[in-house]
């Protein structure tokens, strides 16, 4: 995969993401919202007969508002699906009904998505809430792999799933130490300890091959194991077999790490970075530690928050925008009914709420008087449409690793590698 497909498909999983989010938050009254699924191999025609009989039961349903609702919502779906002859490759889904907005409004929404994945399901389903786990299935992470760090005082274990590093468990020994107690030989003691050190590492690997055994689609998507800890521990370890015969197979490598406890499996990740070259987390931390060793430098090529990433992108400075995925935010251009003054403004996204909800609170800058939106975008879409403006490089940082969590948290989300200096 080139680059730029890297780029498209961070992008294209932000969007899809998104999506989900948003169809998540809306309700309804009532069983009044469709949640339609149309394999790719489904007939279209199929579909529209079963939408015009389900038309035909609503009749039966008491609530007057509710059969209208749906019967508005059928009719909908039926009206877009006149422009498909056949489902897309990978199918689609429709979700549609009336929505409940702020107070007493109400609004008739329908959005189609055709998914990453095929789907492998036909489903219609009336409800107070879309249907969305079999989208949600395809965000999952379809690479896994397995981590375990160990020495002989503890161990832990945990999966690195895309972006994520997973904790999951970990066991603590009774392995005496190299002190034998008065009144022992010392090669009774070193027998002792030993068989203890052997009964510490079965009940490691007998646990971590458990957990990493019970992953889902197991042999689809589990890539392999990385062990850490200090020497000569894990090389024992490893030397000894402990692990499942089907996990053994799989050990990636061997790496030092000082922590064998929790923390251990983000340091092993990043002593494991050769050996992981191409999984998405490795790339996203290269790029943040870059950044943030550029921070710190004297005239440092670095840039973070919205005003500044802005104006260095209009003077084509930054090399690498660096955007945060838990980004929410919408930039709208906005018009005053009163004076007619116009201007661009980035709004908080809030669940429940549309854009119009949330600029009713503020007012013009030149008058005061009550705003209307003309136009809204996505935010990481439209600083994206700069940045390929002058062929700036985009990369959507997850959250699910400390840098990545840190560019949100601490630099608004929005930051930058810069070219050259500027000054802004």
């Amino acid at each position: 995969m080139t680059e730029t497909q890297e780029m498209d498909e961070g992008r294209r999983k932000y969007e899809f993401k998104k999506t989900l989010e948003k169809l998540q938050s809306k309700q309804g009254s009532g069983t009044e919202l469709i949640s339609l699924y149309i394999p790719p191999d489904k007939q279209i025609h199929d579909v529209v007969a079963q939408l015009r009989d389900e038309f035909g039961q609503c009749a039966n349903i008491k609530s007057k508002q509710t059969r209208t609702n749906v019967q508005s919502a059928i009719s909908s779906i039926l009206a877009r699906l006149k422009y498909y002859k056949t489902p897309p490759p990978n199918g689609m889904a429709i979700f549609c009904g009336t929505i409940q907005l702020q107070g007493d409004r109400t609004d008739l929404e329908c959005t189609i998505i055709e998914p990453p994945e095929p789907l492998n399901l036909y489903m219609y389903r009336c409800s107070s809430v879309f249907e969305l786990e079999p989208l949600q299935q395809m965000l999952e992470e379809k690479n896994v792999y397995g981590l375990l760090v160990l020495d002989r005082r503890e161990a832990y274990w945990g999966f690195l799933r895309g972006n994520r590093i997973e904790p999951v468990g970990g066991v603590t020994s009774t392995v005496p130490g190299k002190q034998r107690k008065g009144g022992q030989s010392s090669v009774r003691f070193q027998r002792l300890r030993e068989i203890a050190i052997h009964e510490f590492y079965t009940k490691i690997g007998e646990r971590a091959s458990a957990i990493f055994l019970a992953e889902k689609d197991f042999f689809e998507r589990f890539r392999g194991v990385l062990i850490g800890g200090p020497s000569p521990t894990k090389e024992e370890f490893e030397a000894g077999q402990y692990l499942h015969h089907e996990i053994q197979k799989r050990i990636i490598g061997l790496f030092d790490v000082a922590y064998t406890n929790e923390s251990g499996l983000a340091e092993l990740v990043d002593a494991a970075r050769d050996a992981l070259k191409g999984v998405e987390v490795i790339k996203e931390k290269e790029l943040m530690n870059r950044f943030l060793k550029e921070l710190v430098k004297e005239n440092g090529l670095a840039a973070y928050g919205e005003e500044s990433v802005r104006k260095n992108l209009a003077t084509g400075s930054v090399d690498t925008l660096l955007l945060s995925a838990s980004l929410r935010k919408s930039r709208v251009k906005v018009r005053c009914q009163a004076c007619g003054h116009a201007e661009e403004r980035t709004v908080q996204l809030e669940p429940g709420k549309t854009i119009a909800d949330i600029l009713s609170s503020q007012t013009c800058r030149a008058c005061t008087g009550p705003l209307i939106v003309d136009e809204e975008t996505d935010i990481i879409e439209e600083l994206t449409r700069l940045a390929d403006q002058t062929s700036t490089r985009v990369q959507i940082i997850s959250d699910d690793f400390e840098e990545g969590s840190m560019l949100y948290s601490a630099f608004g989300g929005i930051a930058a590698i810069l070219r050259y200096r500027t000054g802004y």
